[in-house]
């Protein structure tokens, strides 16, 4: 039986913030994939107030919400350290934690639902997000770390989903020179690729979902 243990979608940006927390720390763990529409007992069991993934179980005590997830993971295992050393970078990698994953949600109701609302609130994150990575290479100093990890769907999952949905002018270089140049980094970024899942398998499921029109909620 694995120590540890990951209930997920290898489709879900929230799964694989863990998922590249634990590559980073060396972490050996088995991944549970989950059907969100027939809900396993292992994952109502272990999360029972939200019944959504990821959850992470070590030792058989589960630990919920993505971000949370890498905290423990990072002050748990031995490894490289994800969150900063220093307390004032801390707070900062955390402040940017919040602010993507309070905004973030319009995301995916651009693309999803196509809700004018969501694309000015896209819009105004994007600008709040370029001006902040103003002459900065990463979210805090000039290493990748918890704020980055965080933004992975602005990072890879929302340029699959403008081209799977045909929509290519949410985010431009003209618009947002800063933050293409993020995203850039982001993807290219030697170490960053082994942790990456394909993006041309995840081009391929959000094209046949977008097809099938069948938008269901696919992660927490």
């Amino acid at each position: 039986m694995a120590e540890v243990k990951l209930l997920g979608l290898w489709y879900s940006p929230f799964c694989h913030r863990v998922e590249w927390a634990l590559k980073i720390k060396g972490v050996k763990f088995e991944f549970i994939e989950q059907n969100l529409q027939n809900k396993s007992p292992l994952l109502l069991e272990s999360n029972p107030i939200q019944k959504k993934i990821p959850v992470l179980i070590h030792n058989g005590k589960p630990i919920c919400e993505s971000m949370v997830i890498v905290e423990y993971i990072d002050e748990t295992f031995e490894g490289p350290s994800i969150l900063p050393k220093d307390p004032y970078d801390r707070a900062v990698a955390r402040f940017w934690v919040k602010f993507i994953d309070d905004k973030g949600s319009a995301v995916g109701r651009s693309f999803f639902h196509k809700s004018y609302e969501a694309k000015a609130e896209l819009s105004e994150m994007l600008k709040i997000l370029d001006n902040e990575l103003k002459d900065k290479k990463f979210f805090v100093g000039d290493k990748f770390g918890f704020a980055d990890i965080a933004a992975n769907f602005l990072g890879l999952w929302m340029g699959v989903l403008e081209e799977a949905t045909g929509v290519n002018n949410l985010v431009t270089r003209e618009k947002y020179p800063n933050f293409c140049a993020w995203r850039d980094e982001y993807i290219d970024c030697r170490d960053n690729k082994k942790y990456l899942p394909p993006r041309d398998e995840l081009l391929a499921y959000f094209k046949a979902r977008f097809q099938a029109a069948a938008v269901p909620p696919y992660s927490s």
